[in-house]
């Protein structure tokens, strides 16, 4: 959807929150959108676009708050209040009652969710039952600890004669974690590491490939390709990080 920020604003055009996926979009734009949708209004020539100089605004409102997607470029009006609207319908299966107070009070999952609706200008999931922020426990404080457990097993297949047919190792990752809040982690894997079967390079020099490679839904891959690096923020307690898969033969 070409450049684009989105922001949450209250009924005086306030910015509650302001989501710049791409960083064109100068985000005190946003200042001129409230005094045009009131000129607008009182002219009687209100649209769902609205446009100040080489900005143009795309809104909805919702109870006392105005979503707001800003362009710089002609992009699909529709496609975009599309999205606004789903992004209204999940933080309604979220927060039961979308306000302002509930805005406030769910802060970091309402940043969260909007990273996860969209990726560099282009939307990604928008169905709730799939996005999942909220894994962690509100409220709890824990001691800040972080177990792994990498286990693998070997199934190996040999011939009447002894002759090794098949070997492969699999593996899992599980993690178990005791954070307060939502922080992020991050896990590195050295270049020795590829992962060619999720459409994931890593080092042409390769010594390990990694197959049938599956990550838990917590993960965020969008920085693997420039630093094997895998982002994430994890829920609480046990559970499975990755499974793969390594044939030796």
């Amino acid at each position: 959807m070409s450049t684009l920020a989105v922001f949450i604003l209250d009924v005086k055009g306030k910015p509650l929150i302001s989501c710049n996926y791409k960083g064109d979009v100068p985000m005190s734009k946003i200042e001129h959108f409230m005094p045009l949708l009131v000129q607008r209004e009182e002219e009687g020539a209100l649209t769902p676009l609205l446009s100040y100089g080489e900005v143009h605004f795309l809104w909805i409102k919702h109870n006392s708050l105005y979503l707001v997607a800003a362009t710089l470029k002609n992009t699909n009006a529709s496609l975009v209040h599309s999205f606004l609207y789903k992004t209204i319908e999940v933080f309604c299966d979220y927060f039961k009652e979308l306000e302002e107070e509930s805005i406030q009070d769910n802060f970091v999952i309402v940043y969260e969710l909007l990273d996860e609706l969209m990726d560099f200008s282009f939307p990604q999931t928008t169905e709730s039952k799939i996005l999942a922020v909220s894994w962690c426990s509100e409220g709890i404080k824990y001691k800040n600890e972080v177990f792994i457990d990498v286990i693998e097993s070997v199934n190996l297949l040999v011939n009447a004669n002894g002759s090794v047919l098949l070997s492969e190792i699999v593996g899992t990752i599980k993690l178990n974690v005791f954070l307060s809040g939502m922080p992020e982690l991050r896990l590195g894997f050295n270049d020795c590491m590829l992962f060619e079967l999720t459409g994931l390079s890593g080092s042409k020099n390769k010594s390990v490939e990694l197959e049938d490679v599956k990550f838990h839904q917590c993960v965020r891959l969008s920085r693997f390709d420039n630093d094997h690096t895998i982002s994430f923020i994890p829920p609480d307690g046990d559970f499975e990080f990755m499974s793969y898969c390594l044939s030796t033969r």
